[in-house]
């Protein structure tokens, strides 16, 4: 065996596992069942938490949505969380008609925000679970009645669908929909199948009071809601996945507007996988579980788009040392296999997801998308390590 053929082995060896069980969770969520009755015995008593830094351009659209939930008014109360707000946020959040709880502090942050919040809230023991919507969403109707549901099926913690609301002809916005698509949506049917745990994504979460009690809120970093499902699982407590229920969240239209958000998932994904990537092994080991093997594996995969631009690259890399000579057909054939692998695994993922034909269409926007990113990453490592939270200027 070749040189070459050597480390194009050892990369294929690495990455063909982890895209080969993606597309194997893609294969299950095509069969995957979803609940269409959420009749129960009782209704339960939500507060729903929206914690908001200076988003008056956007506050009122989520109020409003969430006022026009499926579901008895008495039974759920709204809290914006105006969290060192320098604008109108709270002003406008009362006028109309939702409770607000102020916060200034110098500790800033959606983790601190929640922390205070949550322990406030529990004082009262009024609410049988807490609900976190973030303030630029729109969320569906059946929301209450779907974790109402799954809460008298004895769900401690559920995470809903938490997709982008579509922007057609925006490319910036579009891509990033098809990775919500594959990565909070996709993914979770396939290990609902397989009856594996749901990772938190921040916005759409729910939360029984008990829990939140038992293990009060202790994550802070730049991807706080990640980190917090990460413990919640350390400690044995489950986290359910409700595809039926929907929040979208309204991304920046301007592409310059999403770099600090996109900057903050990517560094606070490093940090959660340097913290907490060794101790879903061990424990995956210890307890010969399959789940806690799932995050691990969760943990150590790319993103899906970093994972595909590296197996083209190689691939074509491969073609050209498979014309010159320097590796047999078999290394060509693999990657070539791999390539599909990776593309059917989007086109199941897009179907499952029920995508539009705007969605298909903006698979042409990918390249620039790409581009995009990986400017962004190199920004990022120029820019150095980033511990605190800075906001996403909105543009509408």
């Amino acid at each position: 065996m070749t040189v070459p053929e050597i480390i194009f082995l050892s990369f294929f060896v690495s990455i063909s596992p982890l895209l080969g069980y993606q597309f194997f969770l893609g294969l299950l969520a095509l069969n995957a069942k979803k609940i269409e009755q959420f009749e129960t015995s009782s209704n339960r008593k939500f507060a729903i938490v929206v914690p908001a830094h200076n988003e008056e351009k956007i506050i009122a659209k989520t109020i409003y949505s969430l006022s026009g939930l499926i579901y008895s008014k008495k039974n759920y109360d709204v809290f914006v969380i105006a969290d060192n707000c320098t604008d109108n946020t709270a002003k406008l959040a009362r006028s109309l008609g939702v409770n607000v709880l102020e916060r200034f502090n110098k500790k800033k942050g959606k983790g601190y925000a929640l922390r205070w919040a949550f322990d406030k809230l529990l004082e009262k023991n009024e609410y049988d679970a807490v609900i976190v919507v973030d303030a630029d969403s729109l969320i569906s109707g059946n929301y209450l009645e779907v974790m109402n549901y799954y809460l008298e099926n004895n769900s401690r913690v559920i995470q809903s669908s938490d997709l982008v609301l579509p922007q057609p002809g925006n490319w910036s916005i579009e891509s990033t929909r098809i990775g919500f698509m594959l990565y909070n949506y996709v993914k979770p049917l396939g290990r609902k199948v397989l009856n594996f745990n749901m990772g938190l994504r921040g916005n759409g979460m729910c939360f029984r009071s008990d829990v939140l009690k038992e293990v009060p809120w202790q994550a802070w970093s730049l991807t706080e809601d990640v980190e917090y499902g990460l413990i919640l699982l350390l400690k044995g407590i489950r986290i359910d996945f409700a595809p039926e229920a929907t929040v979208l969240a309204q991304m920046p239209t301007e592409p310059k507007n999403a770099e600090s958000q996109r900057s903050r998932w990517e560094i606070g994904r490093y940090q959660i996988i340097h913290k907490y990537t060794l101790k879903f092994f061990f424990q995956a080991v210890k307890k010969r579980s399959a789940s806690f093997f799932d995050v691990f594996v969760d943990l150590i995969t790319p993103p899906f788009v970093n994972m595909m631009l590296l197996v083209v690259v190689l691939f074509f890399t491969v073609v050209l040392f498979w014309f010159l000579g320097f590796v047999s057909l078999i290394h060509f054939v693999m990657w070539g296999i791999l390539v599909a692998v990776g593309v059917a695994y989007l086109f199941i993922g897009l179907y499952v997801g029920g995508a539009d034909k705007n969605l298909y269409k903006s698979l042409l926007h990918l390249p620039l998308y790409i581009y995009w990113k990986m400017r962004l990453y190199g920004r990022v490592l120029r820019k150095g390590k980033e511990s605190e939270w800075i906001k996403t200027e909105r543009d509408g």
